[in-house]
């Protein structure tokens, strides 16, 4: 019995002090902005020239006459894109840089080389082109080999 209450309280403290080390004001809990509208949020994709930088996997986009797009979104994934990744890539798109991409292809000194779209594109924008690109993400089951052993 006095063990139990050891590993109670020693676990009780252990998550009081995991919860200390968190900023709750950046937490995104709670977080969500209202549902968009995708075909409105593909004629945001172009207004906005992502068209210039990016393709959509299975889409096919008008081009802008002296760019060569070269980061594909859409396409399989074996997790979730989660709305939260998506607006983070869009209104701070430094925070995490597109993987699989030549390092000086999408960035400059550490900072990504998209344009920064906060004091132009509206809520609604955002949420559409949200809408938009979370329809073109596939998950898929990740694909395991195990060794079969004799």
């Amino acid at each position: 019995m006095k063990g139990m209450s050891v590993l109670t309280l020693l676990l009780a403290s252990l998550m009081a002090l995991s919860a200390c080390d968190q900023d709750r004001t950046m937490s995104e809990r709670g977080f969500r902005l209202p549902e968009g509208n995708a075909t409105a949020g593909r004629e945001t994709f172009l207004y906005m020239h992502c068209n210039q930088c990016h393709t959509i996997k299975d889409e096919q986009l008008p081009t802008v006459a002296g760019f060569e797009p070269f980061v594909e979104l859409g396409g399989s994934l074996t997790r979730v894109k989660t709305y939260g990744e998506l607006v983070t890539a869009i209104i701070n798109p430094s925070h995490k840089l597109a993987d699989g991409y030549a390092e000086d292809l999408v960035s400059e000194n550490g900072k990504s080389k998209m344009y920064v779209y906060n004091g132009f594109m509206t809520v609604q924008e955002l949420t559409d082109l949200v809408m938009y690109l979370q329809g073109h993400y596939e998950v898929v089951p990740p694909q395991f080999q195990y060794r079969v052993y004799p």
